[in-house]
């Protein structure tokens, strides 16, 4: 197991950085979904600051995978793969860097916004506002945007995740295999 990625596949800790997030946001969209549905009384609470706490930590990982991805080489693409499917792969991982960013970011500006308690990191830092105090009119901006950008995290995951069956099971390509765990020496390599 290598913690660097290779010109054959990702190493280990781009892996842990990718499946992290995964499952981190399937439960953190499961739980947002959920607690908006739930009656309005400060039993709810706590949903919503493991919410919170679960969000920061979403962008706490993605900010650390990012500076990993600027010292780890990225696995080159099959030969056989189109230069405009080798350009949409490119674009849509900028939206997921982007979007994983811009729905905590978005989080956590309408919690600053709405000022109704200050936001702690699993009970444990507290976290700037990032207005300084209440503002509902950008509180409103915010909470539309959240929910807008969550919505686009998961159309762009889930055609990430469709050209990974894709190329796995039409194109019998290497795409998927290279970011399953555990996998390395199962990979062919090319001389």
């Amino acid at each position: 197991m290598r913690l660097k990625s290779d010109a054959m596949q990702w190493g280990s800790l781009a892996k842990a950085f990718h499946w992290t997030i995964v499952l981190l946001l399937l439960a953190q969209g499961t739980l947002g979904l959920v607690m908006v549905e739930l009656p309005k009384r400060p039993g709810v609470i706590p949903y919503f600051t493991f919410h919170k706490s679960l969000g920061l930590t979403i962008l706490l990982l993605a900010l650390l995978r990012l500076g990993w991805r600027l010292f780890d080489r990225r696995p080159e693409e099959p030969a056989s793969m189109p230069r405009g499917q080798v350009l949409a792969a490119r674009i849509g991982h900028a939206l997921l860097y982007g979007l994983l960013f811009a729905v905590p970011l978005s989080g956590w500006l309408f919690d600053s916004a709405t000022a109704l308690r200050p936001l702690y990191w699993w009970g444990l830092v507290q976290m700037p506002s990032l207005t300084g105090g209440a503002e509902p009119g950008l509180k409103e901006i915010a909470k539309e945007a959240h929910e807008w950008l969550f919505w686009a995290l998961v159309l762009v995951a889930a055609g990430h995740a469709a050209a990974a069956l894709v190329h796995h099971f039409f194109n019998r390509d290497d795409v998927l295999r290279r970011m399953l765990p555990g996998r390395r020496d199962s990979i062919a390599r090319t001389p």
